[in-house]
């Protein structure tokens, strides 16, 4: 009888495996193997530079080894700096303009989400000696000049210059003071926003440094605690100019090696302005300056005689809503110095354009009814461009070159899925990053017509974790949603042994933030975190709103001076039909997201509580008065002009609404989204007498990272949902 009872159960073993349930001898996804032994992460080729020679390139690995590999063959050349006999982590590095030296930035402290100090060293690559930058303090921003003779570098807010062949260090600022005057960098909003940190820049024979001035005296300061572990905790006070406040001044200046005089730039009258970049052209006393008003829709360029200080408007485009963001490769000159390359949305998608340096505008270079989403770089000698766009669909990036007259057209990229190129000096090759969103990191080498040289890497033991973890497809949808004319793009995750007649709790995550993009056929966010719900027989679901990216100017900007209400709106009509489908457990549907997307969550569980039973909320702005000048205000104007805006959308403003689950989490060390945001939402929802749940993270900024948070946080939200969903 024991005999008959074991074959039984081993032929029942065999049925039960062979219909439909092979995923139970599956692996187990696991927070600690996503969070703590990082079985899922993944890879990249970092830190990379294209030499000067255009057959070579660098990286940095593990933030310790700098190697030189050869463009033709995808081999390793040389290693040219390891940290092995030095205690220190690189962050970042950079070549003298001859290759003979490295500019070694290590040690690093960060201090908001891009600026850092860091002791930095110039390292001989003949000699292989290694030289501290500097005696007296951590600096920052440090960079080479032209003829590679100088370095420059910030400390205590002013700029410097180190002589590297007689080490004498000069003070060029004077007036540089903590919360009052920065030179030489970028006050918190700019280094957020127009997302840059080193405000001076080299002249092209290196004999003059242009730099901002911050002047920060009347932006109101911020206070947030730091509790460090101590006794008693720190008051970290800094200047960040909200909604409506009063920004820094700022101005631009020249300063002369030689003479040793500065020349301030005439950037106009009115000092409640934005100057987003700075830009030598080809010729030694003219700095181009771009200049954007207060509210952020009318754009100049202008061309200013650093010699005297004069400048003129060169070109000025308005809009009727705002002006897209700066990027650092905007104005990008041909190397004679006589035409320049923008982008705008003047014909209601974003393409690029072609202008003579006196502003006359020569031809659009890109059109169609699609984005182009970046560009890639400029190669004078041959008049071609090199850019990606969503041309064949929001969904996807594909990499081209087009001439610089529009003819000639070229797609280089053969993936359908996500691609990003670096180039080679030269442009004879380029690196391509690829991904789809059930495809890791592929990154390979090519020559300019698309040829692959060589994989670089291929992430193979995520992609054998994928199977053996039996990771499901995520699938692309479109919906059509009653409030909409635009048909909105998604992505849903079912479970391995989906059953059709069965019921699943429905989870959808999203961002929603303007131009923003989180349904793209790229590696997802959480990736392995989402299959491990997948796992536990959850649906996953994304969309994005109206409101997002690579869909046109119409489509981006309808969400203009009213923020969230569009997406809430899409985001619980979306909710509303999947919760119809057949195979979803309409009483259990939860939404979630962070920052922006932390807000729209909280938001579509105040104004859909009849659709959905559950919402998490990281680090949301829970008014966008609580948030800073420049977002803000591109998207929503003034406060004192748009009250209703403002306060209509605000999620202070519908707390009396909340029915569902709700988890609250956000870091007390939040220096972009303040955990004001968080604690005035817990006292309006206290007041009206709201249960929700609340996890706060003990001096940890936006990104809540850093020793094991990222697993309790994960572990959290993962309970919350089991619990609730």
């Amino acid at each position: 009888m024991k005999k008959i009872y074991t074959v039984i159960i081993f032929a029942a073993l065999i049925l039960f495996t062979h219909f439909g349930f092979a995923q139970d001898l599956k692996k187990e996804i696991t927070l600690k193997d996503i969070y703590l032994n990082k079985k899922f992460n993944e890879h990249s080729v970092k830190g990379l530079r294209s030499m000067l020679d255009g057959e070579h390139f660098t990286t940095l690995k593990n933030n310790r080894k700098i190697t030189k590999f050869s463009y033709k063959t995808g081999q390793a050349i040389k290693i040219l700096f390891n940290t092995i006999e030095n205690d220190f982590k690189i962050e970042d590095y950079t070549f003298s303009s001859d290759e003979s030296k490295i500019l070694l930035a290590v040690n690093a402290e960060y201090i908001y989400r891009r600026s850092y100090m860091a002791d930095y060293y110039i390292y001989d690559i003949a000699t292989k000696k290694l030289k501290k930058l500097s005696k007296n303090g951590k600096q920052k921003y440090a960079a080479f000049s032209p003829n590679a003779l100088k370095v420059a570098f910030v400390r205590d807010n002013n700029i410097f210059t180190s002589d590297l062949q007689t080490n004498k260090e000069k003070q060029i600022t004077f007036d540089g003071n903590f919360n009052y005057v920065i030179n030489g960098g970028t006050d918190w909003v700019y280094e957020e926003e127009f997302a840059f940190t080193r405000a001076f820049f080299w002249s092209p024979t290196g004999n003059k440094i242009a730099y901002y001035k911050f002047d920060e005296t009347d932006v109101p300061i911020f206070n947030m605690t730091k509790y460090n572990e101590e006794l008693y905790p720190e008051n970290y006070a800094f200047k960040y100019p909200k909604a409506g406040e009063n920004n820094s001044i700022v101005s631009i200046h020249v300063y002369d090696l030689n003479n040793k005089t500065t020349q301030k730039i005439d950037v106009g009258a009115e000092t409640d302005q934005y100057i987003p970049r700075i830009k030598w052209t080809t010729l030694e006393n003219k700095l181009s300056v771009i200049r954007e008003n207060r509210l952020q829709n009318h754009l100049e360029i202008l061309i200013a005689n650093v010699n005297n200080g004069k400048s003129e408007v060169i070109y000025s485009e308005k809009n009727e809503y705002y002006i897209e963001r700066i990027d650092d490769w905007y104005m990008t000159m041909t190397d004679d110095g006589n035409y320049f390359i923008i982008n705008s949305e003047k014909d209601g998608w974003n393409h690029l354009y072609l202008y003579d340096i006196q502003g006359n505008f020569i031809n659009q270079i890109t059109k169609g009814n699609w984005d182009v989403t970046d560009f890639i770089g400029l190669d004078s000698k041959n008049q071609r461009i090199y850019y990606q766009s969503a041309e064949e669909s929001p969904l996807n990036k594909a990499v081209y070159s087009i001439k610089l007259d529009g003819t000639k057209k070229n797609k280089l990229s053969t993936k359908k899925g996500t691609n990003k190129a670096n180039f080679s000096n030269g442009f004879k090759y380029y690196i391509n990053y690829y991904s789809n969103a059930n495809t890791p990191k592929l990154v390979s080498l090519h020559n300019n017509k698309g040829k692959l040289i060589r994989v670089l890497e291929d992430n193979k033991q995520l992609n054998q974790a994928i199977k053996d973890y039996n990771f499901v497809n995520a699938e692309f949808i479109t919906i059509n949603t009653p409030s909409s004319k635009w048909d909105l793009n998604a992505y849903i995750m079912k479970p391995a042994n989906f059953d059709p007649n069965k019921k699943y709790p429905l989870l959808m995550f999203q961002y929603s933030g303007p131009g923003s993009q989180r349904t793209t056929d790229s590696w997802l966010r959480n990736m392995a975190w989402n299959q491990m719900l997948v796992q536990k027989g959850y649906i996953v679901a994304c969309v994005d709103s109206r409101g997002t990216g690579a869909r046109g100017e119409e489509f981006k900007k309808l969400t203009y001076g009213q923020l969230g209400k569009y997406e809430t709106i899409d985001q619980i009509e979306v909710a509303e039909y999947l919760s119809s489908l057949s195979y979803i457990d309409e009483n259990r549907t939860g939404i979630w997201g962070w920052s922006y997307g932390g807000f729209i969550s909280t938001s579509s569980l105040l104004h859909g509580s009849d659709i959905f039973e559950m919402a998490i909320a990281v680090a949301p702005v829970s008014t966008y008065r609580f948030y800073d000048s420049i977002y803000t205000e591109l998207y929503m104007g003034l406060p004192q002009d748009n009250k209703d805006g403002y306060d209509n959308n605000a999620l202070l403003t519908h707390v009396d609404k909340l029915k569902g689950k709700f988890l609250l989490v956000h870091g007390t060390g939040d220096d972009n989204v303040h955990f004001q945001n968080s604690i005035e939402l817990a006292r309006k929802l206290t007041e009206a007498n709201k249960q929700f749940d609340m996890q706060f993270y003990i001096d940890k900024a936006h990104s809540i990272r850093g020793k094991n948070t990222r697993y309790h946080l994960f572990t959290k939200l993962t309970e919350f949902i089991l619990e609730n969903l």
